[in-house]
């Protein structure tokens, strides 16, 4: 994690009295120990929500220690010592001068001065994000309700900080996420669980996940928006508790004008959703929502444009041209609707246009957006970006976002169970958006949060600082965070698992173990991997389960049911997902009837097991807090049923490569490079088969005609004859699907790789599904010895994963990665 996570591993424990440490140690304030605790002060006109957020940290601070910190309003600085929280315009900090905090977005700052400890924002915002920065500081998680990431004892609590302390501002401006298919988890938790009430997500489900969205220091909500859930306007309370906690309201690329159509949109009543035929009841339907946002005050980030109803393309469109007209003239509507509604400039009222799916087409085709119109681009739903802002684009008045996927519904398959998005990819595409300026905007899909924690904190802290993680320290984030939530002496233990729980999933999701497929969908059938591959992925898998044991026993009690929802949940379910389906074909390729149904039966106790697993989470775990939370088959796709062992398909035995011929070699392990002047092939943590996948830096785009960039390789060949040099790439795009890559062996067998997949079509399916772009070149190997081989691109963005020499026919589909 970034810095902050690190810090909050300095806590230490005083063995004096004083309640505060000598001069030669300001950095280091006490907040408590056995007789004392530090006093609040706080301005007499305080913002409500910064009042609840000091209530918030005098309450970790209770919880930690057991004694809670009395709380003053007063509009100057005492003589005794004490914690002063408030913004830089109020009275109480007319003298403070620690840093530049006026007129700041989100702006805060955290000092020791003279030993008084001073949290100050430069907005309401920015001083609830000093606060939880603070308390995170202390060892108190984020995730302290949402995962029950329980306090620990300490009798003496101490913050330390840099001499100078701490001034931060966000890197993106609008930072959040999008609740979506939250109809297996979210909803029905909501429903039948924790807000029986509303017999929805409603306000008391928001205002959790408003808090939750403030100690990550987020500021944005699109609601959920599926058929299982009533409209976020249409529960009496929601809006007014996003006002509450200073939350902005957005929608998605399928909901303009903060309308969500799929309940608000009335066929019946209103007539078709199509602007061609119907624009006067569509326009009184979006002035009815801007009129109740003007009256409730409540602050808002406004979609433009418009698609069809629910995720689909415009009605009535006959061409992606006429599409593209009518949404030029929409959004010329629309945006004298927000300026009339809001009596404002409309350069003053924040709006985004989301190029997603077909409308991307239709703006690759000359779409015209308002200039302070923020683009917010958009990941092919499986975590590689399709479009950042190009030179022209950045120079753009409304900037550009970024709207991403840790979740999502569709073809070619789902990834709505378990979260296992790498962390190295969502640093690599993140962080190139952000070179290209795309820096603006940014949502993520997280489904129904749950249980995708770890990666929404990733991804949240890279918006917040972009510089607090490095590309070679992924593992170290993960590791901070894994000592934060559970034991310092563990933690690389557990970050290790982690990493490795992505890995796997990086070769193939646990809902994509059935090689199946859905939109349409399609029945599962055995793996490519071969039986060799098979054994090891499942002893990989089953290792981690072992290392899971064993760490369970270093869990802090107060940590336990934390502990079973981030890693053994996750992990142990993966791991049963993948040997319920490779015992499955390994019994499949068997003709030893006892191996058989021993394969068999090992298939069935992992399906046994991943039902376990998913009852204790429900109704054991916790007591009950997150029954109803976690579905093992969302949509009841065939991948997540019971095999059936009596209906058997034909299989073939997949050949197998012989003993030592193939080689291996991962990206990193480059011998020379070569390029022009100040561009640098880097690994990155956490990413791809190898973990630790290349690719140019900087990451801003960049095109090379002349000295293009190589790296070259070498490797030892003791036999001659036909081979083939295979690469696997990163299935990442560009904006003009131009990615290409030349392959050269021994500087004269050579040929150039288109490298970018079009959407939806095979070629992107079968890339996604197994997280690589796989490029052959047929050499012939004339001489044993020593042989090179030297990749070179053609543009900034191309990540270089693993290569692979084989003999002509014999492939695997995992190369070896130890």
């Amino acid at each position: 994690m970034k810095s902050k996570i690190q810090n909050s591993f300095l806590l230490v424990f005083v063995f004096t009295s004083q309640l505060f440490w000598s001069q030669n140690n300001k950095s280091n304030f006490l907040i408590a120990d056995k007789k004392e605790v530090a006093t609040i002060y706080i301005d007499p006109k305080s913002d409500q929500l910064v009042i609840w957020a000091v209530n918030e940290l005098a309450n970790d601070i209770q919880e930690i220690t057991g004694q809670k910190p009395q709380i003053i309003s007063t509009n100057t600085t005492q003589n005794t010592k004490g914690i002063y929280i408030g913004q830089i315009n109020e009275s109480l900090f007319k003298d403070y001068k620690k840093s530049n905090l006026k007129g700041g977005w989100e702006k805060f700052s955290i000092s020791n001065d003279k030993n008084n400890l001073y949290i100050v924002g430069s907005d309401v915002r920015g001083t609830v994000f000093g606060i939880f920065e603070t308390a995170e500081r202390l060892g108190v998680s984020p995730w302290k309700w949402w995962a029950d990431v329980n306090t620990i004892k300490k009798e003496k609590l101490v913050l330390n900080l840099p001499v100078n302390g701490i001034t931060e501002n966000p890197s993106v401006q609008f930072r959040g996420i999008f609740l979506n298919d939250e109809d297996w988890g979210l909803q029905p938790w909501a429903a039948k669980t924790f807000e029986k009430e509303t017999a929805d997500i409603g306000p008391k489900t928001y205002e959790k996940i408003f808090q939750l969205l403030l100690r990550l220091k987020a500021n944005t909500i699109w609601p959920a928006m599926h058929d299982s859930t009533k409209a976020f306007f249409g529960i009496k309370g929601n809006k007014e508790m996003a006002q509450k906690y200073h939350i902005l309201l957005g929608t998605s690329h399928a909901e303009p004008m903060m309308r969500n159509n799929v309940d608000e949109w009335k066929k019946e009543t209103m007539g078709a959703f199509n602007y061609f035929t119907n624009s006067e009841k569509i326009n009184n339907y979006w002035q009815e929502r801007l009129n109740e946002i003007r009256d409730s005050k409540a602050e808002a980030v406004f979609t433009l444009g418009m698609r069809g109803a629910h995720d689909s393309q415009m009605e009535g469109a006959k061409s992606t041209e006429e599409a593209k007209n009518m949404v030029e003239k929409i959004i010329v509507t629309q945006r004298e609707m927000l300026s009339s509604t809001f009596k404002k400039p409309i350069t003053s009222i924040p709006q985004v246009m989301i190029p997603y799916k077909e409308v991307l087409e239709q703006y690759n085709k000359g779409m015209k957006i308002p200039e302070d119109v923020m683009l917010m681009w958009t990941d092919d739903n499986y975590g590689y970006i399709r479009h950042i802002s190009n030179e022209t684009e950045q120079k753009r008045v409304g900037g550009g976002g970024i709207y991403y996927h840790l979740s999502y519904w569709g073809r070619p398959h789902d990834y709505l169970w378990l979260s296992s998005m790498q962390p190295g990819l969502i640093w690599e595409e993140m962080s190139k958006a952000y070179a290209n300026g795309d820096q603006k905007m940014w949502i993520v899909n997280v489904g129904d949060i749950k249980p995708a924690e770890y990666d929404l904190e990733f991804f949240m802290d890279l918006a917040w600082n972009i510089n607090s993680i490095k590309p070679d320290g992924i593992h170290q984030h993960l590791k901070d965070w894994a000592a934060r939530e559970f034991n310092k002496t563990i933690s690389n233990d557990i970050s290790n698992v982690m990493s490795e729980y992505y890995r796997l999933a990086s070769l193939r999701k646990p809902e994509f173990m059935g090689w199946s497929q859905t939109e349409p969908t399609t029945q599962i059938k055995p793996s490519d991997f071969t039986a060799t591959e098979a054994k090891r992925r499942i002893q990989l898998y089953e290792e981690l389960a072992a290392k899971i044991n064993n760490l369970s026993a270093s869990i802090p009690q107060e940590r336990k049911n934390a502990w079973f929802q981030l890693v053994v949940y996750p992990v142990k379910s993966a791991a049963a997902m993948n040997r319920k389906f490779l015992y499955w074909q390994l019994a499949l390729e068997s003709n030893d009837l006892s191996e058989k149904e021993k394969y068999q039966n090992l298939s069935k106790e992992a399906y046994q097991q991943i039902e376990e697993l998913t009852k204790y989470y429900n109704t054991e775990m916790s007591i009950g807090k997150w029954n109803n939370m976690m579905s093992m088959a969302p949509r009841k796709l065939p991948v997540f049923s019971p095999i059936d062992y009596t209906n058997l398909p034909k299989t073939e035995i997949k050949p197998e490569s012989p003993e030592g011929e193939a080689i291996a070699i991962q990206a990193k392990d480059f011998v020379s490079s070569q390029g022009p002047k100040n561009y640098n092939w880097k690994s990155i943590e956490g990413l791809g088969y190898s973990n630790a996948a290349i690719t140019l830096f900087p990451l801003k785009t960049s095109y090379f005609t002349t000295e293009k960039p190589s790296v070259s390789y070498t490797f030892e060949s003791s036999k001659t004859g036909e081979y083939e040099i295979e690469v696997r790439f990163m299935p990442t795009h560009s904006n003009n699907s131009d990615h290409q890559a030349t392959i050269t062996f021994d500087s004269n067998t050579s040929k150039t790789f288109k490298l970018n997949s079009y959407d939806r079509d095979a070629n992107w399916k079968a890339n996604v599904l197994r997280n690589a772009a796989i490029f052959t070149l047929p050499v012939n190997i004339e001489k044993a010895g020593k042989h090179t081989i030297k990749l070179e691109v053609n543009q900034t963005g191309i990540v270089i994963d693993q290569l692979a020499v084989y003999p002509k026919g014999q492939k695997k589909y995992e190369i070896p990665f130890e």
